[in-house]
């Protein structure tokens, strides 16, 4: 299969449009051609194209940052030249400072198909300045490798946020170009756009079911996002940054496992499955044990459970990581009713919320754990009935 990145470059009519114009790209480690070029280096060894500037989203260019709210400095490309913008120091909105280097920007970032996971918003903030400074927009479209299922209630009107781009649940299914078309009509932009669409993905088919496994190299897009198990996982396991519970950073397998200090992960299990067997179908879940080396519970022996996607068990359609997570909170809710769940601080930029309604756009999902009442379908009901409204919303804007 190609990425648009590689169509772009090997097809000179895809290019001309470009030709005698100034193009910025926006990018992060991730963003490399079929050979591991960076694209930054493959666009400016493009004679069609004259490369003017590069913008860095969260964890910038390099992919250097680890923690949320660790920001980015402007650069000068030290190869090139050019100046590297940063979306995700002073600023996360481009400034007309930054609109004024370029006429066409490219997007090339690689998504893990899930609403937090900041380079939506970052996606959503460049269309909005470019549809006011007249620009133009191109997503070099990357396979989605969460894959096509939904999950997760929508984000609720007052809850936008940089982890809260709009209406839509936590694992949206769509690839970045498919979203940027959604993020136009919902917000009624008037810009121009274009997606230069991958060939060849096919995100319904076994083993990757969203990634190209064996045919592309993975990437860290950000510094805890080392594998494909992890971009299944973290629809879920992201609103363990909303909790005192470790999410593995500090392990080789951060996002596809949590625990503590003073939690008993075999009884976690138990509980997970004696109050909602139907939420863990997909995945095999293991109790074990970690010390994170930095973050939460740095240096403490954790009892943890860790969510494996890549074996047998592994069912792409059944798997859902957002009921998942929540059914871990319930657990030990109801195993340790006193137990000090959920971190309070500004968790993105929004103050005076909790970090895990921020990540949850509402309170739903907490109030449903912290209510000693609550059963299943209370949270299963409305989920199901937002996830069935979104794959109404998403179908004129599908691509593949």
């Amino acid at each position: 299969m190609k990425f648009g990145i590689d169509r772009l470059l090997s097809d000179a009519e895809l290019r001309a449009p470009l030709k005698g114009r100034r193009v910025a790209l926006v990018a992060h480690p991730a963003s490399v051609t079929a050979d591991l070029t960076h694209s930054v280096d493959a666009l400016m060894a493009c004679p069609d194209i004259h490369l003017s500037a590069a913008f860095g989203p969260q964890h910038g260019m390099k992919g250097d940052l680890q923690d949320n709210m660790m920001e980015t400095p402007d650069e000068t490309d030290p190869v090139h030249g050019i100046p590297v913008f940063s979306l995700y120091g002073e600023v996360r909105r481009p400034t007309g400072q930054m609109m004024s280097t370029f006429d066409v920007v490219l997007i090339d970032l690689q998504d893990v198909g899930c609403r937090i996971y900041t380079f939506v918003t970052t996606l959503l903030y460049m269309l909005e300045a470019a549809a006011e400074h007249g620009k133009e927009v191109w997503v070099l479209d990357r396979p989605n490798p969460a894959g096509r299922p939904v999950e997760g209630t929508l984000l609720q009107p007052g809850w936008e946020s940089f982890v809260g781009a709009g209406a839509m649940p936590m694992r949206h299914g769509l690839t970045l170009g498919e979203m940027g078309l959604w993020f136009i009509d919902h917000f009624k932009l008037d810009v121009a756009y274009r997606v230069i669409e991958m060939q060849g993905w096919k995100p319904d088919e076994g083993p990757g079911y969203g990634w190209p496994l064996n045919e592309r190299s993975w990437i860290n897009p950000s510094p805890n996002a080392p594998n494909v198990s992890m971009a299944r996982a973290y629809a879920g396991t992201v609103m363990l940054e909303g909790a005192t519970l470790s999410e593995g950073r500090g392990t080789t397998r951060p996002l596809e496992l949590f625990g503590a200090p003073d939690i008993d992960a075999r009884a976690v299990i138990a509980e997970m499955r004696a109050f909602a067997p139907q939420w863990l179908k997909g995945c095999s879940l293991r109790d074990m044990w970690f010390e994170p080396t930095f973050h939460k519970h740095e240096g403490q022996l954790c009892s943890g459970v860790q969510i494996h996607v890549d074996d047998p068990a592994y069912d792409h359609t059944a798997f859902q990581p957002w009921r998942l997570q929540a059914l871990g909170f319930k657990a030990i809710r109801r195993l340790y009713p006193d137990y000090d769940l959920w971190r309070d601080f500004p968790y993105e930029y929004a103050f005076g919320k909790l970090p895990i309604d921020v990540i949850n756009g509402g309170p739903g999902l907490r109030e449903w754990v912290d209510d000693p009442a609550s059963m299943p379908d209370n949270l299963d009901v409305p989920a199901r009935r937002d996830e069935q409204a979104w794959l109404e919303t998403r179908r004129p804007f599908l691509l593949y």
